[in-house]
């Protein structure tokens, strides 16, 4: 269980890295009318309301999340009627928190997540914190862009772990992976889906498509930014409304995230 919780949080602060560090040129090959994904990136950042979403495992669902931003949580403790100070992001920038928990596969217990993104206000990546966790280990993982570093601590009741690495060391993700998890991590790659990461290097660059077209929520048709990429050979897949919520996120490994109102006749 430990190195299957080690290999989740690894694999998700991969993952975000790549988004935040390695974003590419993008244009846009879907269906839907073309946008910058700058301005769908806007939209997340300054979303006024959280996102909570349920979470699923090849149609089971497995847990929940919900991502809220600062702006948000700024508007909610101010007049509804009345936008945030003016000077709230010239002088904090932005966050976004994510927390929820999920059961995967054959893991007895669920596994808790909670992290924190911050921004400058040029919406540039500052810090991320992230804390996976179930009853029998806790993995922490916390990086500044300003020190080019990673810090990954894990306890799993038995024993501490601690390492930080630099942002050189992340460029082979297939030897991180398995440095920490040894054969454990070709056993987890079958069991979500995911492909050998052997050949993979994490400064590939990501081509992100935007667009805006409609989807059906339940039985209306409403417009939404669409963000697609792929990520080791899968498809990622985000709808977001108008107003920058998070309505629907599709992920590899049969993993998909919703609001509850998506499937509603």
């Amino acid at each position: 269980m430990p190195a299957r919780l080690t290999f989740l949080a690894i694999a998700a602060f991969w993952l975000t890295m790549n988004v935040l560090l390695w974003r590419a040129e993008y244009g846009s090959h879907s269906g839907g009318t073309p946008v910058p994904v700058e301005l769908v990136w806007r939209k997340i950042l300054t979303a006024p309301d959280a996102s909570s979403l349920s979470v699923y495992q090849n149609g089971d669902r497995t847990g929940y999340c919900e991502l809220s931003t600062s702006v948000g949580q700024e508007m909610a403790a101010a007049d509804a009627d009345r936008p945030p100070p003016a000077g709230l992001v010239r002088q904090a920038g932005y966050q976004i928190h994510l927390a929820g928990n999920i059961a995967l596969g054959d893991f007895t217990n669920r596994v808790k997540f909670d992290g924190r993104l911050n921004f400058s206000p040029a919406r540039e990546w500052r810090e991320i914190e992230l804390k996976i966790s179930s009853h029998q280990v806790v993995v922490e993982i916390h990086s500044l862009a300003t020190n080019q570093t990673v810090h990954l601590k894990i306890n799993s009741g038995g024993g501490m772990l601690e390492k930080d690495l630099s942002f050189a060391d992340l460029q082979n993700p297939s030897a991180l992976v398995r440095a920490l998890m040894g054969n454990v991590a070709d056993t987890l790659f079958g069991a979500l889906d995911l492909p050998d990461l052997a050949a993979t290097s994490a400064a590939q660059k990501l081509e992100w498509r935007a667009s805006r077209t409609r989807v059906k929520i339940g039985t209306e048709a409403v417009p939404v930014y669409r963000i697609e990429t792929d990520v080791l050979g899968r498809d990622v897949l985000m709808d977001i409304s108008t107003l920058g919520e998070i309505l629907r996120v599709e992920l590899p490994g049969g993993i998909s995230a919703r609001i509850d109102e998506w499937g509603k006749p």
